[in-house]
């Protein structure tokens, strides 16, 4: 699932073609710094499971370029989850003559080689969303909050509604991922003291929804009467326990994380089916992004707001979405219309919930 170019309209967006050729940069920039002239900045997603890469991040990052930039060149490259295919990305578009690699990982170890290959040729890399060892610069959100905020929402969840025992299933990331450590250590931090059991864990490959589900699956009939809570650390993996849940025929659902603050998600805390998920603001990420790019690629330093081992940072807070806030978080931000997300099966459940215009 994806959304829609009419989901966007309101961020005044256009998903870019595979290289796009964009208009606006150059030696007149006041804050371009040195070099000036025409600048290539590749742009390396890792992935397309996860629905925002694709609908959020590519265009979000583009339009960022476009504004900042006066005749720059986006070179873009999706590696389908494939850390070997991205490498032969990265270097294809070293290849290509691009300054500056703006690079989301699929593997942080793997990663390394990338960005010894192009330091190598002097092309500085900006760790985007992911954190990788020697980058020049890092922008992302501050990802064991991310865990806290899964977990600490869905412990307060259960409390509201009278438990403060019981089992939980606990689906992470992908290993691969930086991120998910993180995530996992920040949510292991509320977790382990709250008086709530981790009776099952599961570290989830490439961060696939149909590999959640079937661990989920096989983990219910040792688990499933005294379950109360599932933590999945994204939206994706939500879902695949979500359809595990309803297919082993646990009624009623327990609470169930999130996070990226996909439209199938949304729609199913709107239903009743998820508890919450963690809305990270992709455009001032991307924007933060596409002006270090430039900065780098001119010769001077990206703005920042911290460092993370050494490397200049841009951290971002994250922010618990839930059935009470969608309005003021991803409706507000324009990232869906109530419409979006109101469709025909979902329409009483808008009513009931409040969420009836935008």
């Amino acid at each position: 699932m994806s959304v829609s170019a009419s989901r966007l309209v309101g961020l005044g967006l256009a998903v870019s073609a595979l290289a796009v050729s964009l208009v606006a940069c150059g030696s007149d920039d006041g804050d371009s710094g040195s070099g000036g002239g025409a600048k290539k900045i590749a742009l390396l997603l890792p992935e397309s499971k996860t629905t925002r890469y694709e609908a959020l991040d590519r265009p979000l990052f583009t339009e960022a370029l476009k504004a900042a930039c006066a005749d720059c060149e986006l070179i873009y490259s999706n590696a389908d989850q494939d850390a070997a295919k991205q490498q032969q990305q990265a270097e294809a578009a070293l290849t290509q003559g691009a300054n500056v690699l703006v690079l989301d990982p699929v593997d942080g170890k793997a990663a390394a080689a990338v960005v010894a290959s192009a330091k190598s040729q002097s092309v500085p890399v900006v760790a985007y969303d992911r954190f990788i060892e020697n980058a020049d610069y890092y922008v992302s959100f501050e990802n064991e909050a991310v865990g806290k905020l899964q977990a600490q929402t869905l412990v307060d969840t259960l409390k509201a509604a009278g438990k403060t025992s019981g089992n939980l299933a606990m689906i992470n990331g992908a290993p691969t991922d930086p991120n998910a450590a993180d995530f996992k250590k920040g949510a292991h931090s509320v977790l382990d003291s709250s008086g709530f059991k981790i009776a099952a864990e599961f570290d989830t490959p490439d961060w696939s929804p149909d590999k959640a589900q079937a661990w989920m699956e096989g983990q219910l009939s040792a688990i499933k009467n005294g379950l109360v809570g599932v933590y999945a650390a994204n939206d994706g993996t939500a879902g695949g326990a979500i359809a595990a849940l309803k297919g082993g025929g646990v009624t009623p659902l327990p609470p169930v994380t999130g996070q990226d603050s996909e439209l199938a998600a949304i729609q199913r805390i709107v239903a009743g089916d998820q508890a919450m998920t963690i809305y990270k603001a992709v455009k001032p990420q991307a924007e933060a992004a596409a002006k270090g790019a430039l900065a780098l690629a001119n010769g001077s330093k990206p703005e920042s707001t911290t460092e993370k081992s050494g490397i200049p940072s841009t951290i971002l807070d994250p922010v618990a979405v839930t059935k009470a806030n969608i309005k003021d978080t991803v409706v507000k931000d324009n990232i869906y219309k109530v419409t979006d997300i109101c469709t025909a099966s979902f329409a009483a459940a808008c009513t009931a919930a409040g969420l009836t215009s935008n």
